[in-house]
């Protein structure tokens, strides 16, 4: 069988799919690798190394006509689906339930479509596969490094010569993986650092890090199956906005980090407690998105000052901008995935297993995914009416 590294496309998008590293591990389970020319350049990943590791450097053209699996970071664009044919596969964080058109759109080519975003993330077998975290930790990791550049002061307590500076207080709003890791990086950095999330269970994880939680007085908990968060009702937003807006206008730096699949990201920092933030703070938005932000008025790719003089950064995709530390990780991710559905040397599906269930989208020329297939029929039925 014949997998495929694709070169990606997408603007700003610096990372591949599979690294030399892990060409021999795809080799030694019986499995040809072609490597589209360039593919690894924007992560620093030369054509020659994979040719090392035992790839085979191919044109675009010959790869899509030759290759039985397709191995990507992100969603194919509009060329390479046109490329694409009955009988392939398509392995990559798809984001279904963002654009569930793309799945009916590979369904009715024939194209086998599995994306690592629907991973059943509360199963420990999958925590190598897991691409959502690894690359939300490489995410969080270069927040506080965007934070950092963008406050105008230092992060640390510094006692020099010329005076001292205090250090800067940050706040993350999100503790999962990639607010504990921003956490971690804004500590190292030497930033007076809290942390609030509306898991209590979350308490103990950003403590150890040496930071402080926030607890709300209103006493919202909104612990979900698998230790994810359930969405809060409309009067348990308005209760944590309101009491959030006076933490929030007390620190310099905020990271926010909460993303819903397929869905806007919940608002944390509003209007009024940006407004109340002093001359010079900087709030990096990791939620930010084209569905919307955890930030009011934040634009995704984008920087925002405002009237009051606070920097709101739309900071869309950063495991990009981290291209050989996220490409090292996810490359893990996927071929652990793609062993994982490979038995004699050829992609075996089975919908009735638990971690198919999860990534397996579009199966036999019909989107399989219900979550997916939900969302069409909606969309359908509201055409309709």
């Amino acid at each position: 069988m014949k997998v495929a590294v694709v070169k990606e496309s997408a603007p700003g998008e610096r990372r591949v799919a599979l690294v030399p590293e892990t060409v021999q591990k795809l080799t030694q389970g019986g499995l040809e690798v072609l490597v589209e020319q360039g593919a690894g350049d924007g992560a620093w990943f030369p054509d020659g190394t994979y040719t090392a590791a035992g790839a085979a450097i191919t044109s675009t053209d010959d790869l899509y006509a030759t290759a039985d699996v397709i191995l990507t970071v992100t969603r194919p664009d509009e060329a390479a689906l046109r490329r694409l044919h009955a009988g392939q596969a398509v392995i990559g964080m798809l984001a279904p339930l963002t654009d569930p058109h793309l799945a009916s759109s590979l369904a009715d080519r024939g194209v086998t479509a599995i994306s690592l975003d629907g991973l059943p993330r509360t199963l420990s077998r999958t925590q190598s596969m897991d691409a959502l975290s690894s690359q939300a930790n490489v995410a969080g990791y270069k927040a506080a490094l965007v934070a950092a550049e963008a406050y105008g002061r230092f992060f640390p307590l510094l006692i020099t010569a010329a005076g001292t500076a205090r250090p800067a207080k940050l706040l993350v709003l999100g503790t999962g993986v990639a607010g504990l890791q921003a956490i971690g990086t804004a500590r190292r950095l030497g930033a007076q650092v809290s942390g609030y999330d509306v898991r209590p269970a979350s308490k103990g994880e950003v403590e150890s890090l040496g930071a402080t939680f926030i607890v709300l007085t209103a006493g919202i908990s909104a612990a979900g199956e698998g230790g994810y968060a359930r969405e809060l009702t409309a009067e348990e937003r308005d209760a944590q906005q309101a009491e959030l807006a006076g933490h929030i206008a007390r620190h310099d730096v905020i990271i926010t980090t909460a993303q819903v699949p397929g869905r806007r990201p919940p608002l944390l920092v509003t209007a009024d407690a940006v407004g109340q933030m002093a001359t010079g703070s900087v709030i990096v938005d990791m939620g930010s998105s084209p569905l919307g932000g955890n930030v009011a008025g934040s634009v995704p790719g984008q920087v925002v000052v405002t009237p009051n003089g606070v920097t709101v950064i739309g900071a869309e995709n950063l495991a990009a901008s981290v291209p050989t530390a996220a490409s090292n990780a996810y490359s893990r991710n996927i071929s652990t995935l793609l062993l994982q559905l490979v038995s004699e040397g050829e992609l075996r599906i089975d919908t009735t297993d638990e971690i198919q269930a999860g990534v397996v989208v579009a199966y036999g020329g019909e989107v399989v995914h219900p979550a997916v297939t939900k969302l069409l029929a909606a969309e359908t039925a509201n055409q309709g009416s």
